[in-house]
């Protein structure tokens, strides 16, 4: 899977439309047979999956032939774009969950909000599903979903006398602190872990940023709740030897951890096959548990990646359309895709699918506490620079008291710029 867990930085909408001028999911559309163009992202499903749920999908819908495109991540945001301003697009478009904003802000994207009831809108991912909501709207339908846990060392906590993951932020910085002694450290934690640190930032009631009433955004990295989320993210990065001005990827965390000497990473679980590739030695003793919460009755929140189904308004077929979505979306195709995918699917009822699978039982635990970035069609303009990374490194080495407020007035600038 090319991860969504980082938000692609696609290239800002050309606003066609206003985004309330879309049509209802309830308009007429073409009768009878119909050949249904279909795009999905590479990876995101096996080929096998796809064949099954193409013919499956064929012999109960008489009539409907389903051509499914795969589509390519590189250069895919123009791609899309295009197609919904054009009279020649697909039927249904996979897109990434944090980007349904900005896509929808173009008017091309149907206004499926009269089928969420039908859908089961009430079960959905609350990561998924509010990224796919614009201005009251549902324009994404959920379709999968994934999300950082820890990935632990089981040896390393049982020599240290752990014999149980930690459910609480305080049982975890205990149990990282004893691990952090001799030659090992307690956990991994890169200083701009971003994902991270909006985690933190969700669990004491902030945000990234805010829209007011007005309609305009303002970042919140000045606020007493970024306080508490950076204090807290400043003590757990202290249990352990991660550079303070880099993220994940420089250098790969994966490969830190498979070095031995540590005993912790947050990460999708996805990243233990990275480690085993650079270390076999450490198979079967590689464990996952949910990011701690504030408190044992929920986990800790954490950033939502995943993909959403939508439905551009040129579709021809736009009912039969949305038969494709109701379809991949409902129980029985969420239930194949996550068993073969390790994805969580879109509904929290549907997490007990995973429970053979130890770091996919432990990301759908976390998935129940899912946010996604601000749901503004700007977002991409934030990541660009990103001015939280440059604001976690700040916190870290002490060497700007007013990090906090720069950073909120880089975002505010960010959001609120004409796309």
């Amino acid at each position: 899977m090319r991860s969504r867990l980082l938000p692609l930085s696609l290239a800002a909408v050309t606003l066609l439309t206003a985004a309330g001028c879309s049509s209802s999911a309830d308009s007429s559309t073409a009768a009878g047979p119909a050949e249904l163009t279909v795009w999905i992202m590479r990876d995101s499903l096996t080929d096998g999956l796809l064949q099954r749920f193409e013919a499956d999908f064929e012999a109960t819908h008489p009539g409907t032939t389903l051509k499914i495109q795969i589509q390519e991540w590189d250069g895919i945001g123009q791609k899309i774009t295009s197609a919904l301003a054009s009279n020649d697009a697909p039927d249904v478009i996979e897109v990434g969950n944090t980007q349904v904003a900005q896509y929808a802000a173009g008017g091309g994207v149907r206004d499926l909000s009269a089928k969420t009831a039908e859908l089961n809108g009430a079960d959905w991912l609350p990561g998924l599903a509010e990224p796919g909501k614009v201005d009251g709207r549902q324009y994404g339908i959920p379709w999968y979903a994934a999300n950082r846990v820890v990935i632990y060392r089981k040896d390393l906590f049982a020599q240290a006398g752990i014999s149980t993951p930690p459910t609480t932020r305080e049982e975890w910085t205990a149990a990282t602190a004893k691990l952090n002694s001799g030659d090992t450290e307690g956990i991994y934690l890169p200083g701009q872990n971003w994902f991270v640190l909006a985690g933190f930032l969700w669990d004491e009631g902030g945000d990234l940023a805010v829209k007011g009433s007005d309609g305009r955004w303002q970042g919140a990295l000045d606020t007493p709740q970024a306080a508490a989320a950076t204090a807290f993210y400043r003590q757990l990065q202290a249990l352990g030897h991660g550079p303070k001005d880099s993220d994940e990827a420089k250098p790969l965390q994966a490969e830190v951890f498979a070095k031995g000497k540590t005993a912790q990473i947050i990460s999708s679980p996805g990243g233990a096959a990275a480690i085993l590739k650079a270390n076999r030695d450490l198979k079967d003793k590689l464990g996952f548990f949910p990011i701690p919460g504030k408190t044992a009755a929920r986990p800790g929140a954490v950033f939502t990646g995943g993909s959403d189904l939508v439905v551009p308004e040129a579709s021809g077929h736009a009912d039969a359309a949305y038969q494709v979505v109701r379809e991949l979306a409902g129980a029985k195709w969420q239930t194949e895709i996550a068993r073969e995918m390790s994805y969580v699917p879109n509904r929290t009822s549907l997490a007990g699918v995973l429970s053979g699978n130890e770091g996919a039982a432990a990301m759908a635990a976390g998935a129940v506490n899912g946010h996604a970035t601000p749901n503004s069609p700007n977002w991409a303009a934030v990541e660009a620079n990103n001015p939280v990374k440059q604001f976690l490194t700040q916190v870290l080495t002490g060497a700007d008291p007013a990090a906090g407020r720069k950073a909120s007035e880089a975002i505010t600038k960010a959001l609120n710029s004409a796309g």
